[in-house]
């Protein structure tokens, strides 16, 4: 059986960007770039309000997908980026127009910017049951698994749980007491709480580890609170005996947003691995996978992430600054001195488990200043010269420790994450 490959592919139907391709497949997961209210005709916002432009995101979207011979219903994961959380009545509306039936995971935070000067961003995770090793479809009839419990926050414009292939995408959780449907008093600590309660539960429902945990992003309304979060995060990270003698801890991203729905002050995201996979894979493909934490003396580190969980086909990558693994210090320059050193961390680091860059399906990107994306991108095409990965590029009000971009990304694992022998 051949190695799996990186395939992205563009449509003319969708708007293009020479640094990113609309669509990169690996194994059984389609990775699409955040789409714009861009009509692909003009290469322009379309006229009108923030229902305009989501209704053209979101056909930008489905043309993508439709140009690989896949559907709306392929969706595992939403993710909606606008300028004002009060627009969110609007988005909901077109998107259940695309979804009348079936409600993707999805994760929904306002910013405080968009490229073109939009009003709202979509982006979006759909599954590849046909695999992508060459002349060998792989499991083309795999199951795709929703789930949600009582147990945790219900929403009827999102599932809590899609499970495909060999992972779990959760919807990104608030800090809501199911029993009451409430934000929950006491602060910034109990509502960090109650959101990683929420994840627990969620998993606990389908029979999934919350040690299973490969990647969480936590959205913040003020990084000031980022010292409380992580006081509580230690608390519910390693989970496990097993986990803890090895110190485990996903990879993570932290990101300071404009608002978040009912104007909470955290909210938490996990993908989590999914050892048995979803049927009809066979037995020796469903169990016994391992995760694979690696850190490197080459980049910097930190004490509550990984610098890459590897779980099957993929590599999550904690989010990474222009810090200089040498000095532990932000390096000088400006921000395409910073995107540069941000990029070699990341090189570093999917090199120390094996891999390359050309590996790379997804790269997320949120600078202090839009106007500074000239800059990111021309570092961006020391790396990524021919603009393969999709991608995400968010504006945001602050970064940690002053920085002025932040990077993670998604590589492929073309050997997968067999058991150890």
């Amino acid at each position: 059986m051949g190695d799996n490959v990186v395939l992205a592919r563009n449509t003319e139907d969708a708007p293009k960007c020479p640094m990113s391709s609309q669509t990169v497949a690996f194994s059984h997961y389609n990775n699409i770039s955040a789409q714009l209210g861009i009509d692909p005709a003009t290469g322009e916002l379309v006229e009108g309000g923030v229902l305009e432009q989501a209704a053209q995101a979101f056909a930008n979207l489905e043309s993508v997908v439709e140009s690989i011979d896949h559907v709306l219903n392929d969706v595992v994961r939403i993710t909606v980026f606008v300028k004002d959380i009060r627009d969110m009545d609007d988005v909901d509306e077109v998107q259940k127009m695309f979804f009348p039936t079936y409600a993707p995971t999805r994760t929904v935070v306002a910013v405080d910017d968009l490229p073109f000067g939009a009003l709202v961003q979509i982006e979006a995770l759909i599954t590849n049951g046909e695999g992508t090793i060459p002349n060998e479809p792989q499991a083309g009839d795999l199951l795709k698994y929703v789930n949600n419990t009582h147990a945790a926050p219900m929403n009827v414009m999102s599932s809590q749980t899609v499970a495909f292939s060999h992972y779990n995408n959760i919807s990104a959780q608030l800090p809501i007491n199911p029993g009451t449907g409430q934000i929950v008093e006491g602060g910034i600590k109990a509502q960090t709480a109650q959101c990683l309660k929420n994840i627990k539960a969620i998993l606990n429902s389908v029979d999934v580890p919350f040690d299973d945990i490969v990647k969480i992003t936590v959205f913040l309304r003020d990084l000031a609170d980022l010292d409380a979060v992580n006081e509580v995060y230690t608390t519910f990270f390693p989970d496990s005996a097993i986990a803890r003698a090895v110190a485990y801890m996903p990879a993570r991203t932290v990101v300071e947003v404009a608002d978040l729905p009912l104007h909470a002050l955290v909210q938490i995201e996990a993908v989590v691995s999914h050892g048995d996979g979803t049927p009809p894979q066979a037995v020796e493909d469903r169990h016994g996978l391992i995760l694979e934490a690696n850190n490197t003396d080459a980049a910097p580190k930190c004490a509550l992430s990984t610098q890459t969980v590897a779980f099957s086909h993929y590599n999550n990558i904690s989010a990474q600054y222009g810090i200089d693994p040498a000095t532990g210090k932000l390096v000088e320059g400006g921000v395409k001195a910073q995107a540069v050193q941000a990029l070699k961390n990341i090189k570093a680091i999917i090199e120390c488990v094996d891999h390359v860059m050309e590996d790379a399906v997804k790269v997320n990107i949120y600078v202090k200043d839009l106007a500074d994306m000239d800059a990111v991108n021309e570092a961006y095409k020391e790396f990524f010269p021919e603009g393969t990965p999709a991608r995400r590029v968010v504006g945001v009000k602050n970064l940690q420790g002053e920085a002025l971009v932040m990077i993670d990304a998604i590589f492929g694992n073309f050997e997968g994450t067999p058991p150890v022998k």
